[in-house]
């Protein structure tokens, strides 16, 4: 960023510089040519916030492959937009809400179910799924269990009442998000190729007008508490968490979604963070005009708010639409039928600048171009992490199979999770094909013969490990997991959090992570269409895991061709995609059952995960295969496990080693499958010199059967993997 000269008289102090650094406000003072009013000095520290401005990421962000055939908007709008097939367009994006869930656990995470909501919603299309990616501190930190409880009470109660399934997720726990929990939520949308809304002003004079709920104090100053770190004070915060109806979001989808039918829209937007602020500055920029805004005209809540507050709050359920003049009427009339509030509050101009009015005085005017396009971008100093040394196994101790897998199973990190998605409802609206649980949700799209999957995910433990590697990874997890459900991955959306990017090791793992998800999505021709940057997720000094969540959305032409990993037949052969190595570093066997967090992470072939996803994804729409599980957190034995625990069926293993690292290694670009017919699988296997091996059969005993091990009891199993979170979230301890 540039340094500045301006007419400033004097500096602010430091309390009430509201996150901006002196930089930021002389560059502030040099674009107005003077001293900036309270409401204007609010509204520069809002829109150039972390939250807002993206000043540390965007020079990084930039460098991602955004574009395919089938992108029909990829970043930069409310939400990416795909296109599906037969003029219908998939639109989604995921989101952080990870500072105000710490601070208020429920209404953070309501709150961010809302706000991915409207985003999805705001371009035009049908809400038909949501997500969500948790991370929490150690079990035993005395916050974990509340934050737990409060965030998953939160998704729940929110998602629940608006009638948006919650189909999938993933739920970790690792001391370093002790002092800054984790939410992410992603939302997935249908809508017509030729109805989709975008937000670009247009047409000086066009009025501007609110919709919605009514604005209070609650939600001031979000962005910026959300470009922060967090301290032991934090807790005095809770003013700044919004508060979230999700009765009034329906209403308002409802009412939106019949106005969109119409032809009275120019553009829409939703004011999530920073309010009214960014949904005025956002739209007048995109659209190269004005906007005059006269707050005495917006629906409030509370008296005697002031033009800051109004311009700050982010009180939830709120929208802002240019409308033609001449159809207000029947935006009043829809609105009004809803039992929601329609105002026109202002009206575009000719000038470029800001104008915002309360009780006859103006209380900003200011440039809008040079606040966008003069925000400031940093190049932040950044160093490589350092290389781990591979593990090797030879030194370990040997253990005993079904004790090591019981243990893992039973994990906080592989537990199911059923106790979190019981409490969502994942049927409502009818459309759920694949429940939560397995590798990715299949959600069927209402008259039509396709599907949709979906998933979230992210290794943090590997991105710790190389933040290059890692980032690949994550993208890589949700093409297998789209892939092994016999989706065609299409594109994703990711949530970058991250700690304090002032400190060049946390930008190191920022840039590593994103060299890593660019070769990825290169390789495996699966852009990035949308997504977040949460960034300072750390409590004096101590920064979370990296942690780059991915979500990925996939397409199924027919949804009748869908499988899960449930095994089925007796009998069927259980045959391994994939070469194994026995790759120890960074894993769930090495941390859960050693007690040792090292090791570099497995090593990544994008070549051969797109060889081997493509062949998969071959089988399952031929027809050849009844089951399908990639081979991730926990290795070989893990998925064997959960396959079959999913199915209630045991297995026969003929194994050619029972090792640690063979059976609990997490080498990438593996998948388990059955089949009634493995010679015809093996075949077309090695045609393409793809490494499938049959492991063993499916059987109907209750056990998996390792040769020259002990029978391992799925009873036992169940026990332990279903045991865990519930008897956690009820004990007093």
């Amino acid at each position: 960023m540039k340094k500045t000269k301006s007419k400033r008289k004097s500096w602010p102090k430091p309390k009430d510089m509201m996150g901006l650094a002196p930089a930021e406000y002389d560059l502030a003072c040099n674009i107005l040519g003077r001293e900036p009013s309270l409401t204007e000095h609010g509204i520069f520290s809002v829109m150039w916030s972390e939250h807002c401005s993206y000043k540390s990421s965007k020079k990084w962000l930039k460098t991602l492959p955004t574009k395919a055939k089938w992108v029909i908007c990829g970043p930069g709008e409310n939400a990416g937009v795909i296109d599906i097939g037969e003029g219908d367009a998939c639109i989604f994006k995921i989101e952080s809400h990870n500072h105000p869930s710490y601070i208020e656990p429920y209404q953070g995470a309501a709150t961010g179910v809302g706000g991915i909501l409207r985003d999805v919603f705001t371009m035009g299309a049908r809400p038909i799924a949501n997500l969500n990616a948790l991370r929490f501190g150690a079990p035993s930190h005395p916050k974990t269990r509340r934050l737990v409880s409060g965030v998953v009470a939160g998704i729940g109660g929110y998602g629940n009442c608006v009638g948006v399934p919650t189909v999938a997720g993933e739920t970790n726990f690792h001391a370093s998000y002790n002092g800054n929990c984790l939410v992410n939520a992603m939302t997935v949308g249908i809508a017509r190729k030729n109805k989709i809304f975008y937000s670009a002003a247009a047409g000086a004079g066009n009025p501007v007008v609110y919709v919605g709920a009514k604005t209070g104090r609650d939600g001031i100053h979000g962005a910026t508490m959300a470009s922060a770190e967090f301290d032991d004070n934090s807790e005095e915060k809770r003013p700044t968490v919004q508060v979230g109806d999700p009765f009034v979001e329906k209403l308002l989808i409802e009412a939106c979604l019949e106005l969109m039918a119409t032809d009275a829209i120019v553009a829409i937007q939703d004011m999530g963070a920073a309010g009214l602020t960014s949904s005025s500055v956002e739209m007048a920029g995109k659209g190269g005009l004005g906007i005059d805004l006269d707050l005495d005209n917006v629906p409030a809540r509370e008296t005697g708010m002031s033009s800051y507050e109004m311009m700050l709050s982010e009180s939830q359920e709120r929208m802002l639409i240019i409308l033609k003049p001449k159809r207000i009427e029947v935006a009043q009339r829809i609105f009004a039928k809803y039992e929601l509030d329609c105002a026109t509050i202002g009206h575009l101009t000719k000038t470029g600048r800001l104008v915002v009015r309360k009780n006859g005085n103006v209380d900003a005017d200011m440039p809008i171009a040079p606040m966008v396009q003069a925000s400031p971008e940093y190049s932040r100093p950044w160093k490589p992490a350092k290389k781990r040394k591979p593990v090797d196994a030879r030194k370990l101790p040997v253990r005993e199979p079904g004790a090591a897998l019981e243990k893992l199973m039973g994990c906080p990190d592989l537990a199911s999770r059923r106790w979190i998605w019981e409490q969502y409802d994942h049927l409502v609206r009818g459309h759920t094909l694949q429940r939560p649980g397995g590798d990715a949700a299949v959600v069927g799209i209402p008259g039509r013969k396709k599907a949709l999957a979906m998933c979230v995910d992210s290794t943090p433990r590997y991105v710790e490990a190389d933040p290059e590697t890692g980032g690949a990874q994550a993208v890589v997890e949700t093409w297998r997991n789209l892939t092994a459900v016999g989706a065609t991955p299409m594109a994703i959306t990711d949530n970058m959090n991250f700690g304090n990017p002032e400190r060049p090791a946390i930008m190191g793992q920022f840039v590593g992570a994103i060299k890593g998800m660019r070769k990825a999505c290169k390789a495996l021709n699966y852009p990035v269409v949308s997504g977040n940057v949460s960034l300072y997720n750390e409590t004096n000094g101590q920064a979370i895991l990296p942690t780059p969540t991915i979500g990925g959305v996939g397409l199924l032409k027919d949804a009748t061709k869908s499988v899960d990993l449930a095994l089925k037949a007796d009998g069927d052969a259980i045959v391994l995609i994939g070469a194994t190595a026995g790759w120890l570093g960074a894993s769930l066997f090495l941390r859960e059952v050693e007690g040792r967090e090292e090791g570099a992470p497995p090593p990544i072939s994008l070549g051969t995960e797109k060889r081997n996803g493509d062949f998969v994804r071959g089988l399952i729409a031929k027809g050849q295969v009844n089951a399908c599980h990639d081979i991730s957190d926990g290795g070989m034995l893990v998925a064997l496990a959960e396959m079959a625990l999913a199915g209630r069926m045991g297995a026969r293993l003929e194994l050619p080693r029972t090792d640690s690292a063979y059976l609990f290694g997490e080498d990438q670009a593996r998948y388990i499958v059955t089949t009634a017919n493995a010679k015809r699988l093996l075949a077309g296997a090695k045609t393409l010199r793809i490494p499938a091996t049959v492991i063993g059969t499916v059987s109907r005993d209750g056990k998996l059967a390792l040769a020259g091990c002990a029978p391992i009891s799925l009873d036992k199993l169940r026990q332990a993997h279903e045991g865990w979170l519930p008897g956690y979230m009820s004990s007093k301890k």
